[in-house]
């Protein structure tokens, strides 16, 4: 890919990630990894890498503006938070020491049982 083009395809992408994160309160990981590994070529471990630094500020944006229409308490999901940290921590380090195949099928996995449980027991 020409680099002008793939310029494009990446403002593309993001532009893809951000609106699914926005509209959906979350998800933009879901659809960022298979992108950045599909339409623009890159590796399973870097693809993963690269989603957490990519929908940090879209998800930083979206708690403000949950947050100041009251739609979020966060003392009462304090816990929620700690624990989301301790496990971002935990899953990173898993990830510098994973088969980057493993990585892409525990991914898969997660993705199916997401899709199941949002067709038929939402």
């Amino acid at each position: 890919m020409k680099k002008g083009w793939k310029a494009v395809a990446e403002a593309a992408v993001g532009a893809a990630v951000g609106a699914a994160n926005g509209l959906l309160g979350g998800g933009g990981g879901m659809l960022c990894v298979p992108l950045l590994e599909k339409a623009l070529g890159e590796d399973v471990k870097v693809s993963h890498a690269t989603t957490v630094l990519v929908i940090l500020p879209v998800c930083v944006a979206s708690a403000i503006v949950y947050w100041s229409s009251g739609r979020f308490a966060i003392d009462a999901n304090l816990p929620v938070i700690f624990g989301v940290v301790a496990g971002g921590a935990l899953g990173s380090a898993l990830l510098k020491i994973m088969n980057g195949r493993v990585t892409a099928v525990i991914f898969a996995a997660l993705m199916i049982m997401a899709g199941v449980r949002m067709a038929f027991f939402s």
